[in-house]
């Protein structure tokens, strides 16, 4: 018995020590498993998940790996238990003995062998500016007053390239000074962080800690909200210092000032989508309905469940690369909802969501009801 107890301590043990010590706080009032937006669609216990840790027992099937980190049980919490850092701890143990599901491993090692999880050559990461606009050019930066971090699904999948296309398009049609850092770009670190890998984040953070240092950028404007979390967040902590912006704040400040006219029509009922790792995490709300509602002709109609209150698209924490059957996905539901609003668009300001969006409305048949888009891309119809 003494062997067992002292086998069952290790496992709490080592799960405080990755970052999950708030795990002990939990006192399974089961606010979380009412809140997560899993159970909509697929069983999932996440007060099952703290119990288990606070009683030593470690194994785990696949509800390790479906948690998306949206936050929305953290924001509810009456302990305060850090829910994303107890799952990256847990997950974290699971990737030192290498039991990761086959296609988180095969993201991890994209990001290893390419700099990126969709296993794209590093060669190709600035193709998408074969896309941009005749006579419009993007430079390399060599201290322009925003260096552009692209992010890996806007440098290499076809739809989420038309979004940083139009957001470098507009910047340029303002007047605002930006460069890239090209081809030497590489992931955030995002994912791997998020599953618990700390070892492939830490070494594509020093990938892009160096490129910074040496491209001495000061201000940082990215499309994704992902590689803003990192930027803001978890790269500070290893002396990364840089004033951020999602490319929705940097449009606000430029349409806010003036220096940005929005003057053509673009007569459209949409619905905007709050990403969870923009809204819940940054608390960044207000400026994409200030840029919607500033164009021309577009009006803007909210969903039952938007801001703090957003339901998850299914993309974080890994969730992108995990292949979800028919009926099981959280992003279902949320189609749904924006159907029922009669919008035209649903409007997002996140690679991910984009994507995962985009692919359940066609999985539900729902592409005559309704289309994804940016907020950037609407902002350049605009101009």
């Amino acid at each position: 018995m003494i062997e067992i107890d002292s086998m069952l301590e290790e496992v709490v043990d080592t799960i405080v020590e990755a970052g999950g010590d708030s795990v002990r706080r939990c006192y399974q009032c089961g606010v979380c498993t009412a809140t997560c937006p899993l159970p909509l669609v697929k069983e999932f216990n996440l007060r099952r998940i703290f119990r288990m840790v606070q009683l030593g027992l470690g194994e785990f099937g696949d509800e390790l790996w479906i948690c998306t980190t949206c936050k929305a049980c953290e924001t509810r919490c009456p302990r305060d238990v850090e829910t994303i850092e107890i799952m990256r701890a847990i997950r974290s143990m699971y990737v030192d003995i290498g039991a990761v599901p086959q296609m988180l491993r095969s993201a991890i090692s994209g990001m290893v062998a390419e700099g990126n999880p969709w296993s794209n050559p590093q060669s190709q990461r600035t193709n998408w500016l074969e896309k941009i606009e005749p006579g419009l050019k993007v430079p390399t930066y060599s201290g322009e007053e925003y260096l552009l971090f692209v992010g890996s699904t806007c440098s290499y999948d076809p739809r989420a390239q038309k979004v940083v296309t139009a957001l470098a398009e507009t910047l340029q049609l303002a007047g605002t000074s930006f460069g890239i850092l090209g081809n030497q770009e590489k992931c955030c670190g995002d994912c791997a962080y998020t599953i618990g890998d700390d070892k492939t984040f830490k070494k594509l953070l020093d990938h892009n800690k160096a490129l910074l240092k040496e491209a001495g950028a000061c201000k940082v404007v990215t499309p994704s909200p992902h590689v803003y979390n990192m930027l803001k967040k978890e790269y500070p902590k290893f002396g990364v210092e840089t004033e951020v912006f999602h490319h929705t704040e940097l449009l606000y400040n430029l349409i806010n000032s003036g220096k940005l006219a929005l003057r053509k029509k673009v007569d459209c009922l949409a619905t905007y989508h709050d990403p969870c790792y923009l809204g819940r995490h940054n608390n960044i709300y207000e400026e994409p309905r200030y840029v919607l509602e500033s164009i021309p002709g577009l009006k803007l109609v909210e969903m039952p469940r938007n801001r703090e209150n957003s339901l998850c698209c299914g993309g974080g924490g890994g969730g992108m690369w995990i292949e979800t059957k028919k009926g099981e996905r959280i992003s279902e539901p949320r189609v749904e909802e924006a159907v029922e609003t009669g919008a035209e668009y649903l409007v997002v300001s996140c690679p991910f969501c984009m994507l995962m969006f985009d692919d359940t409305i066609k999985t539900m048949g729902k592409e005559d009801a309704i289309t994804v888009v940016d907020v950037a891309e609407l902002v350049r119809r605009a101009i």
